[in-house]
């Protein structure tokens, strides 16, 4: 799933878009989260921007900083 729809305007280039969509599937999927509109997928896609926005650009990195995130979470 894209994660166009939960970027509410916000700048990316078209190349940044497609890793933070790649990050938000491998992310959904690590948590074994449906990729769908719902609370726990707008999250995860929030997060991800936040760590783009914060200059990580790269889709293994983003995966591994929100899992980061999302692990401390529950721990």
């Amino acid at each position: 799933m894209p994660i166009r729809p939960f970027l509410t305007g916000q700048p990316f280039d078209p190349e940044v878009i497609a890793v933070m969509s790649a990050a938000l599937e491998s992310v959904c999927k690590a948590l074994g989260l449906n990729i769908v509109d719902d609370p726990a997928t707008r999250l995860v896609a929030q997060k991800i921007i936040e760590l783009a926005q914060r200059g990580m650009q790269d889709a293994t990195i983003l995966t591994a900083a929100a899992l980061s995130e999302f692990k401390g979470d529950c721990q």
